[in-house]
């Protein structure tokens, strides 16, 4: 971590506005007690996830978030940046069955780390209809193909994405990577916490 400034630089692995904006908006939440009496910064740096365009797992969902938090990290060494902590976000479908029926929900994963430690958060979970899931996980196509072809608008991502399509907007994409990245810093703002959970095992 970079003790000797007085700016902590955090660095998220996508310059997509949605993705970014929520690493600011959390920040602006829990900014005060990741890092008292410092200036937080946000930066964007677009790194590869490694894993498909639309996660269709929860495990895929997890490796993409951890892998661009990993690239971010490596980017910073192999440019000397001073950034403290590295974020990955990813944004795909878990799929689960229940009583025979295929069931699929909209989730999205944070992976947060300092360059020793890393831990995950998720958001909340939208289901997303059988259509949509059919055309992303039995055909193979994107998920924002299908959601501005379903909503009859483009370049839906970048803006209140499938979480907005989906709730009306009273969820955007954005909305639901905040909460997730508020829940995957919880062990760093709140170190105390998890200190004593650890201690009373």
């Amino acid at each position: 971590m970079n003790s000797n400034s007085n700016t902590v630089t955090v660095a998220v692995g996508s310059t997509r506005k949605p993705k970014v904006g929520a690493v600011r908006e959390a920040l602006t939440s829990i900014g005060f007690l990741l890092a008292p009496n410092k200036k937080i910064e946000v930066v964007g740096a677009e790194v590869e996830s490694g894993v498909g365009h639309t996660p269709v797992s929860r495990e895929e969902l997890m490796q993409g978030a951890r892998q661009r938090a990993e690239a971010v990290a490596k980017l910073a060494a192999k440019n000397c940046e001073p950034w403290s902590y590295f974020v990955g976000l990813e944004g795909g479908l878990d799929v689960i069955m229940d009583g025979g029926q295929r069931r699929v929900f909209l989730e999205g994963w944070a992976y947060v780390s300092d360059g020793i430690y890393g831990f995950f958060g998720r958001s909340g979970s939208i289901e997303i209809a059988e259509s949509i899931a059919g055309e992303v996980i039995d055909r193979g196509v994107e998920l924002s193909v299908v959601i501005d072809r379903f909503a009859g608008e483009a370049g839906i991502r970048d803006a209140q994405g499938a979480w907005g399509v989906l709730s009306g907007n009273l969820i955007t994409r954005q909305d639901a990577f905040r909460i997730a990245v508020i829940a995957a810093l919880a062990p760093f703002y709140n170190a105390k916490m998890y200190r004593r959970a650890a201690v009373a095992r």
